[in-house]
């Protein structure tokens, strides 16, 4: 058994606590899904935050409770258009952050959220395991293709008139809204080649704490040939850069969290068919052939292959409500070499 001490406080003083934690167990790394702190009809209040949050550690008690040593991730997609968003309404008065700071801004706030969380219904249930945020940078080349190419929209809406000032000031590039809404900068989504913090995570976790990482798909950085850190004005996937610390940690299981309970052909038309498992070959034709959409369910198979290709071991792809007996294989889309 593995024994850590914390310090609690008691009436303004400090006492220390040992408790006993088991040995290492397999290594678990959940994805959480996009509405696990706020969905898109919410208005982004503490109070919706804090209700989201605690009814995602409600239902993620039946894991947290057991031998798995669980890593979390999560996105962080309306929190951060949120961020943005303040950034513009108070630029005449406080200089606005760059996007690696806002990323890391996020990072800190629904790890905050989700750590108090899941540390309350852990005391609730007096299950003895400790919660731990880890403020994460993710690599990224920047030869990626991608810097030629932006594409992922961020922040506010401008009208054509405003996008072309910030254009001239800020060499901003902006895409049209398909709904007529106005115009949005896009901005890089480069693929993720390395976790900075990977030893520092996957220690935390094979010592028996919870572990909530690479949010909002991590803080976007580059290293030169000295190793110097340099934030980079990017987003990253939030799937891609799990399935990379799944692969760098050398997890057990890696499981994307999603709002349906598995993938489909045809989603939502009469000749819809579930999908109980997929082999790589097939996820690979499915995916070309259009079946999961680049903003939704594409993703998600993509990153699972990731995971699958590196390490030859299954992914999962399912929902919060059925997530132990995926763990189970009894539900989720299971990807298998």
């Amino acid at each position: 058994m593995v024994c850590l001490e914390t310090l609690i406080q008691v009436n303004c003083t400090f006492k220390i606590q040992i408790f006993q934690l088991p040995e290492v167990q397999n290594k678990l790394l959940i994805a959480l899904g996009g509405n696990a702190l706020l969905d898109s009809k919410s208005k982004g209040t503490i109070e919706e935050k804090e209700s989201a949050s605690d009814n995602t550690s409600e239902q993620l008690l039946g894991l947290l409770s057991s031998d798995y040593n669980v890593i979390l991730t999560h996105g962080n997609g309306p929190q951060v258009g949120n961020l943005l968003i303040q950034n513009e309404e108070a630029s005449k008065k406080i200089p606005p952050m760059p996007l690696d700071v806002c990323v890391s801004e996020t990072q800190g706030e629904i790890g905050y959220i989700l750590q108090k969380s899941i540390q309350n219904i852990l005391n609730k249930y007096k299950i003895k395991k400790n919660v731990v945020t880890i403020l994460t940078q993710v690599i990224v080349d920047k030869k990626d293709i991608a810097f030629e190419n932006p594409s992922k929209p961020v922040g506010p809406y401008y009208t054509s008139d405003e996008a072309k000032v910030i254009i001239q000031q800020k060499g901003w590039k902006f895409i049209e809204d398909p709904a007529g809404k106005g115009y949005r900068r896009v901005v890089p989504s480069p693929k993720p080649i390395g976790i900075l913090q990977a030893k520092i995570i996957n220690d935390l976790a094979e010592s028996g704490n919870i572990v909530i990482a690479v949010g909002g798909g991590g803080i976007p950085v580059s290293l030169d040939e000295n190793n110097h850190i340099e934030g980079i004005e990017a987003v990253i996937d939030k799937d891609y850069a799990s399935a990379r610390l799944a692969i760098d940690i050398n997890a057990d299981e890696f499981i994307i969290m999603t709002n349906i309970d598995k993938c489909y052909l045809n989603f939502n038309k009469p000749n819809q068919i579930e999908l109980k498992s997929m082999n790589l070959d097939e996820a690979s034709t499915y995916l070309e052939q259009g079946h999961f959409s680049s903003g939704s369910m594409g993703p998600k198979v993509g990153a699972a292959m990731d995971y699958v290709i590196n390490t030859g071991k299954n992914s999962i792809i399912t929902n919060i409500e059925n997530l132990m007996q995926a763990i189970e294989n009894k539900e989720g889309t299971l990807i298998h070499p």
